[in-house]
């Protein structure tokens, strides 16, 4: 029970991909108490479990809704950020595809000051929480809590697709973009789905197996307004649930896992941010920290439709195959994810419009975008939405990236193994290239980079997630990214919230075993 003047070692804001895996870590040392705080409710809806069902989650109970301003480069468009707002955050209204990134996005992080974060430091924690049924290898994990599997569904594993691929000078003919290497060979996406064949979120894999330990404590619909800040140090959070403000308390630490658009909104709450926009909107001061809410990343993806011979409506997934690219603007890390659907989903069957003829579908995705945006506070009441700006494509290199993808996927479409099914471009066809791209454009849903982690004045958060200024408070969830990682971000941020139990506990001298699943 939790009452006014409770008070917990730790407080975890956010039960999402790094909340949950914080939760359970820090709770399986019996004398530690934690009180997880989530602002959605319970994720017993079936459409939760049910592979297929996420699509009708969208714009629901369970999703903040949340809305851009108009974007320019989207042709003024406001766009729908669709944010899981129930236990497993987004984890459990996402496409499920599970997408480490690239070892020279990490390496990167620790260039820009994020020590302690190569590739080859966060490998190990990748592995530590896995379940791939590919079998345990050096560059996967068996026995940890997140069910991994390639593709579960036959008829979305296209080999037209590997094989034109091929073809096209993307050479080898299957292709783990978790292991060795990601780029320029194409393979079958792998996702976050149990033996069950059902989805495996944050909460399914790391907190109801452990939602007894009476050391935990977890409250949904509980909504933050602001941490407590006493002397420059982090002693409790004020929330409201059922309408009424409570104030809960922490001994040991605050820890803010509220996703890349609430976690840098809580800190300016919490008078922690720009300190103009914070005294424009009436809110004390506590740190100056310039860059609580920059940074703004997010990944931009562009549909290609195709006409084929035949199309199946009955598959469940939003794609099976995928290929990652280097565009010309890029020598580092792939900056073009290009997922392939053989037919019309069956969870996109409402949002499409009925195609006149069987098609297929390529989806060109931006993931190194040079674009950044910002994220404000519309005023000072937490029930108020933020100001969400990410400048989608304002930098001309994004959409020369993007027209880039798209001759990439007219030559692979256009090899002798897709003759077979009679492809044939519908969208954009003779449309001009760079006025689809600004019309056509969209989210695919993975903000980041709002607290980003770093040493210089924009930084917000230390190598330790430690929040600059502050004692007792650390950021780890997407919005601690430097730079956002080459492909979606879920599975990130639950190496971030294994990475970031392992260091609060390494900072309280409490021993971690690794090589024990505690359930």
């Amino acid at each position: 029970m939790v009452t006014n003047h409770s008070k917990f070692q730790y407080i975890i804001i956010g039960a999402g991909a790094s909340g949950c895996v914080i939760a359970n870590r820090l709770s399986a040392n019996p004398a530690v108490s934690v009180l997880l705080l989530e602002a959605g409710g319970d994720d017993s809806h079936p459409d939760i479990a049910d592979i297929g069902g996420f699509v009708r989650l969208w714009g629901s109970d369970a999703d903040w809704q949340l809305r851009t301003v108009p974007q320019p480069g989207l042709n003024n468009r406001e766009v729908v950020l669709n944010q899981g707002k129930v236990l497993g955050g987004s984890s459990s209204i996402n496409a499920m595809m599970y997408v480490r990134g690239n070892a020279a996005n990490f390496d990167e992080w620790e260039i820009l000051g994020a020590k302690g974060w190569s590739y080859n430091d966060v490998l190990p924690y990748f592995k530590q929480i896995e379940n791939y049924d590919g079998g345990d290898t050096d560059y996967h994990g068996t026995g940890g809590e997140i069910s991994l599997c390639e593709c579960p569904d036959e008829y979305m594993c296209s080999a037209e697709f590997i094989e034109a691929a091929s073809q096209a000078g993307y050479n080898e003919p299957h292709f783990d973009y978790n292991g060795a290497k990601q780029t320029n060979s194409a393979g079958y996406l792998q996702f976050h789905i149990d033996e069950e064949q059902k989805r495996e979120s944050a909460a399914t894999a790391f907190l109801h197996p452990i939602i007894d330990r009476p050391n935990l404590t977890v409250l949904t619909n509980a909504q933050v307004k602001r941490i407590l800040i006493e002397n420059g140090t982090a002693i409790g959070v004020e929330y409201v649930i059922n309408g009424e403000t409570n104030a809960v308390y922490a001994d040991t630490e605050v820890i803010l896992s509220a996703g890349a658009l609430a976690s840098p909104k809580i800190l300016m709450l919490s008078g922690i941010g720009p300190v103009e926009h914070l005294k424009e909107l009436g809110i004390e001061v506590i740190t100056a920290l310039p860059g609580v809410g920059q940074n703004l990343q997010d990944h931009v993806q562009l549909p290609l439709i195709y006409q084929s011979q035949s199309s199946s409506t009955d598959t469940t997934l939003l794609a099976g195959n995928v290929l990652f690219i280097k565009t010309t603007l890029t020598d580092y890390a792939p900056d073009v994810q290009i997922n392939f659907t053989p037919g019309v989903p069956a969870p996109l069957r409402p949002i499409l419009l009925p195609m006149p003829v069987p098609v297929c579908i390529f989806l060109a995705i931006l993931v190194q975008p040079l674009s950044r945006g910002e994220l404000k506070l519309a005023s000072a009441n937490y029930e108020d939405n933020p100001v969400i700006d990410p400048n989608y494509l304002v930098e001309q290199g994004d959409v020369d990236a993007l027209a880039e993808a798209v001759e990439v996927i007219r030559k692979i479409a256009a090899q002798p193994a897709f003759q077979s099914k009679n492809v044939c471009e519908l969208v954009p066809g003779e449309e001009p290239l760079e006025a689809f791209i600004h019309s056509q454009s969209s989210t695919i849903w993975h903000p980041a980079g709002t607290c980003k982690m770093g040493t210089d004045l924009m930084a917000v958060v230390d190598e330790r997630l430690r929040v600059h200024g502050i004692n007792n408070l650390r950021v780890a969830d997407a919005s601690i990214m430097p730079v956002i990682t080459s492909g979606n971000t879920v599975a990130t941020c639950f190496m971030i919230g294994q990475k970031a139990a392992a260091m609060i506990m390494e900072d309280q001298n409490v021993k971690q075993d690794t090589s024990v699943q505690i359930i």
